[in-house]
């Protein structure tokens, strides 16, 4: 694709802009850890809520989801669309939870619920695990698809592409180092403008090349008898819900999805409950208003909001390319083809800018997060503990700059690390339980969670090694969860109950410090008189319920009306409006706190 001088104006005046960013927030991020890494916890929602959307739509999302919509049609979203469950769990049983703990990370929330050798423990362990390789693992796969972006963009190789991306990553890193939190949060806004408004535009360019949206839903039905007399299957690309007779998408694999895997599954920065970078933004809201705020306005604009100009743009691929080799090899490059095709010559420069935006928003939030982890959970819990601030910030930047090589390595040898990527993705099978139960059941303790962790790592591990399950087949993925979940989750209730519980007086101050429902905290909340009783788990259940109609009510209805089925989509429309009233009226009712008596 051919930029000119006016397009490197552009992305020139773009990274300039960032730029100018870093440096306007340098003073308040130097003050101490808490401004460099939760924005001094006075973010307002709207704010905290688009830095969450911002991070999660990462340069290979797009790609990512063309190559779904490729291969499987739009329900191939549910892959994803399976997690708005746990969303909504977050948004309504625990923002409130963990602004009130009062915690910098949700490693450290480890130490405020656990207490002892085990607790400092389980946090350091995973303050590493997750800062360093778990972290640089997800920063080298970002850049991967950067690479891969710039690659066709600009008709250079991978090594030329890696050391473009190198350079991006080495300005987002100075960016992050000089403005912590407060520029990443202020950045991420106007990336997320850039970036949202150029996948619009690409949509509907795409959509017009295929002669609109009724030409485009009758080509597809051609490909779709096409493919099922080749196939001998009978699914629709436009169908929102998969076929379960399908190879990519069985019954028990969808039931696993919608019934299980939402709240079973721990994944970096999506974990049941919260975390991760969620979590740091929920940390740095103003208040417990602000921070249930932030967590529901970015599931809503993640979920309904986002995807269908992506989805929109990967059907017209697949029409547009429907014979190119080189988009059935590798159908993730649909989405950079169509806009090299034809997105407008004059609006190149900014969509290429709208790239830089997605990437870089990603890999300042991992860098912040990630040096998070090690500087305030190892690095001055283990090592350096009496400090000054000014020192803590200084390690902050080194520990930014640290995190910024490793992933530039890994993005290199990339490819033999992707295997290693996929297995994760299951070792975590199980430990969502305790995460979800250890605020609301006092008994849980720090062997609870850590017998999880390592019982769900060695069975998934287990099960794909020496039995011959694959975590890539929709079945062998079933199988791998549903069993991981049953002896992960009967090994943790086992050391739950045969080892002691945490010291009365721990749990007493971590029950006066966050005030969980009191239902399952009754021996603890009967030595705290003083403290008002929490009956809110009814009320929370009923919004989570609203919060789901909500988002895929928003999310079916918005599809449907694009693609001109008006009638069911009002409808759906309807009911998302009528669960945003109920859930508006409910917290208002409420003063947006909990219900104690």
């Amino acid at each position: 694709m051919k930029l000119t001088v006016v397009d490197w104006a552009i992305v020139a005046g773009y990274f300039l802009f960032n730029l100018a960013i870093g440096f306007y927030y340098k003073g308040r991020a130097g003050k101490n850890t808490s401004e460099f890494f939760l924005s001094g916890r006075n973010a307002p929602w709207w704010l905290a809520g688009t830095s969450m959307v911002a991070t999660t739509f990462a340069a290979d999302t797009p790609l990512a989801v063309t190559g779904m919509v490729a291969r499987n049609g739009i329900a191939g979203n549910w892959l994803w669309w399976n997690a708005v469950a746990s969303g909504m769990l977050t948004v309504f049983f625990y923002a409130r939870l963990w602004r009130r703990s009062g915690v910098m990370t949700d490693v450290e929330f480890a130490e405020i619920r656990y207490h002892g050798k085990p607790a400092a423990f389980l946090r350091g362990f995973r303050a590493l695990y997750l800062g360093i390789p778990i972290n640089c693992i997800i920063l080298g796969w970002v850049n991967l698809a950067m690479v891969k972006i710039l690659s066709l963009i600009l008709g250079v190789n991978k090594d030329w592409a890696l050391a473009i991306v190198v350079g991006i990553i080495a300005l987002t890193s100075f960016i992050s180092t000089l403005s912590g939190l407060w520029g990443v949060l202020v950045t991420d806004l106007f990336q997320f403008v850039i970036k949202m408004t150029m996948v619009i535009v690409l949509a509907v360019a795409a959509v017009h090349a295929v002669g609109g949206i009724d030409s485009m839903k009758q080509q597809l039905g051609v490909i779709d008898r096409a493919k099922g007399l080749a196939t001998g299957t009978a699914g629709s690309a436009l169908s929102f819900i998969p076929d379960l007779n399908s190879a990519w998408m069985p019954m028990i694999t969808f039931l696993v999805y919608i019934s299980m895997n939402w709240w079973a599954t721990w994944y970096p920065g999506a974990e049941p409950g919260g975390g991760g970078y969620i979590a740091q933004r929920m940390f740095s809201a103003k208040d417990e208003k602000h921070s249930l705020l932030a967590t529901l306005w970015f599931n809503v604009a993640h979920y309904a909001v986002r995807p269908w100009p992506w989805v929109l743009a990967a059907l017209a691929a697949v029409v547009l390319y429907q014979h190119d080799p080189g988009f059935q090899k590798d159908p993730e490059t649909g989405y950079i083809r169509v806009m090299i095709d034809y997105l407008p010559a004059w609006l190149r420069g900014t969509m290429v800018a709208a790239f830089a935006a997605a990437f870089m928003s990603t890999v300042g939030t991992q860098l912040n997060w990630g040096a998070s982890y090690l500087v305030n959970d190892f690095y001055r819990r283990f090592v350096r503990t009496d400090a000054s601030d000014r020192h803590y910030v200084r390690a902050s930047q080194l520990a930014t700059v640290l995190l910024t090589v490793i992933s530039a390595i890994i993005t290199r040898y990339m490819d033999s690390i992707a295997a290693a990527w996929q297995l994760l993705i299951v070792t975590g099978a199980g430990t969502g339980t305790v995460l979800i139960l250890r605020w609301f059941w006092w008994r849980i303790n720090a062997w609870s969670e850590v017998s999880a962790m390592a019982t769900a790592f060695v069975v998934s591990v287990a099960l794909q090694t020496e039995f011959g399950l694959s975590s890539s087949d929709p079945r062998g993925f079933a199988y791998i969860m549903l069993i991981t979940v049953g002896i992960t989750s009967v090994v943790w209730l086992a050391v739950t109950f045969l080892t002691a519980p945490e010291p009365e007086a721990h749990l007493l101050a971590f029950y006066r410090r966050t005030r969980p429902s009191a239902a399952l905290w009754k021996p603890i909340a009967r030595l705290a008189p003083e403290i008002p009783a929490t009956h809110d788990l009814k009320h929370n259940f009923l919004d989570w319920i609203a919060g789901c109609a909500l988002i895929y009510g928003a999310l079916f209805g918005a599809g449907k009306v694009i693609l001109k089925d008006y009638g069911v989509g009002v409808a759906l429309l309807a009911v998302a409006v009528a669960a945003g009233l109920y859930i508006y009226r409910d917290l208002s009712r409420r003063g947006w706190k909990t219900v104690v008596e």
